[in-house]
């Protein structure tokens, strides 16, 4: 299992859009998109989560 850290996302992306993206490298276990608790509003980062190292490596 490999937990990518993904940065500089632009405010509008949300779980679903991130998913899509990464699911070009591989199976895609988990996908997060950090929020701000008080605003719910982007942070403009978040985290992908792989099975496969490779299909990791690849992202």
């Amino acid at each position: 299992m490999s937990k990518l850290f993904i940065g500089g996302l632009a405010w509008h992306t949300d779980d679903v859009a991130l998913r899509t993206k990464f699911e070009e490298f591989g199976v895609v276990e988990e996908a997060v998109v950090v929020k701000d608790r008080d605003t719910g509003r982007s942070r403009g980062f978040g985290f992908v989560r792989f099975s496969n190292e490779d299909e990791a490596d690849a992202a």
